[in-house]
């Protein structure tokens, strides 16, 4: 089904040669003369715009393409490897082309085949689409799909504003954790529907209990300021509660996080109190972190000091200078001015060392 992506539009691009570029045969067209003060500032934009579009249109049919044969160029390098990709990544190198461009082009070609698989979208759409537009039109939901394929056949031009707006109007209308209320609101246009979206967002990632909350809230008073005090109180919600489940400090049976939580609440200081609870959190990490690298340094620095001697002065030098952080008591300057040093003190398992 992939194949038949633009096969009408492939001779059309074939043709596309440095010869015919050259002579001007496939790409030309008159742009305005940004001197000429007798073109209206109108006119002169939509003269712009239009030369842009073809240029949108031609970079995205040779981007699926290229996408597609990258793809072909990965799996097949894969299926002849280690698995590791090394060969993929040497084919990438020859060509210059970093990884990051190579996946974002496969990603394009894959956007294409699962609008063209499922049934959304006709070879002739894709001229309608913005690079960006179609990538996230693959990754939206099904009906979303089928609202914006429907538009491009209409002949609308499809850029990433319209795939993001007919995306919110179909998650306010339809989602269940939004009131109806605010549902009826969002269909007569009387709430505009961006609002709604990062609202719906933040809710999936909550508990049901703190869901029906903030639907109640919203219920209530379902205007745009009560939505947007209610996604930012969903936020740290959510935030609060995925840093509070990796803080280890916090695993005391003397602590209930939900109590916790609702005093937050109560006395308006959820914000700094997610805030703490994710700075603990990377705390934590950092320290882990930290402790292994020291053990590695520690390592290291062992087997560089075995494996030299009188004759590596410069080296044992080397190995001295390190010594500040090597120690159980780590020390380093917390500025290049060095007037401020910050000391950490380790202490190592006895038997592991």
């Amino acid at each position: 089904m992939s194949s038949e992506l633009g096969m009408e539009q492939v001779s059309d691009v074939a043709k596309v040669t440095p010869e015919t570029l050259g002579n001007g045969a496939s790409l030309e067209f008159e742009l305005p003369d940004p001197e000429d003060d007798l073109i209206p500032e109108f006119e002169f934009q939509q003269q712009i715009d239009q030369a842009w579009q073809v240029c949108d249109r031609f970079d995205l049919q040779t981007d699926i393409w290229r996408g597609r044969i990258l793809r072909t160029v990965r799996d097949r390098e894969k299926r002849n490897s280690d698995g590791r990709g090394a060969g993929f990544l040497n084919w990438l190198k020859d060509r210059e082309i970093s990884k990051s461009q190579a996946y974002a082009l496969i990603e394009v070609a894959t956007s294409a085949d699962t609008l063209l698989e499922g049934g959304f979208l006709e070879p002739d759409d894709v001229h309608q689409f913005s690079k960006r537009a179609f990538v996230e039109t693959a990754q939206s939901a099904p009906e979303v799909q089928q609202l914006i394929s429907d538009a491009a056949r209409r002949g609308d031009r499809i850029t990433r504003r319209e795939v993001r707006q007919l995306s919110d109007d179909w998650t306010a209308v339809t989602s269940d954790l939004l009131p109806q209320q605010v549902k009826e609101k969002a269909a007569d246009h009387t709430l505009p529907t961006r609002y709604l979206a990062p609202l719906v967002k933040e809710m999936q990632k909550l508990p049901t209990t703190h869901q029906v909350v903030l639907r109640d809230t919203v219920a209530e008073t379902p205007d745009v300021d009560t939505i947007k005090q209610v996604t930012a109180e969903a936020r740290y919600l959510a935030k609060y509660l995925e840093a509070a489940a990796r803080v280890q400090a916090l695993t005391n049976e003397s602590l209930d996080l939900e109590l916790a939580l609702e005093e937050a609440l109560r006395v308006g200081c959820l914000s700094a109190t997610a805030d703490l609870v994710s700075q603990a959190s990377q705390l934590e990490q950092t320290a882990v972190k930290l402790f292994l690298t020291w053990k590695r340094l520690n390592s290291l620095s062992e087997r560089v000091y075995l494996d030299s001697g009188q004759s590596t002065p410069h080296l044992r030098t080397l190995l001295s200078c390190l010594g500040t952080l090597s120690s159980e008591m780590i020390q380093t300057p917390l500025d290049d001015l060095g007037d401020r040093v910050v000391r950490l003190q380790i202490f190592p398992d006895e038997e592991e060392f």
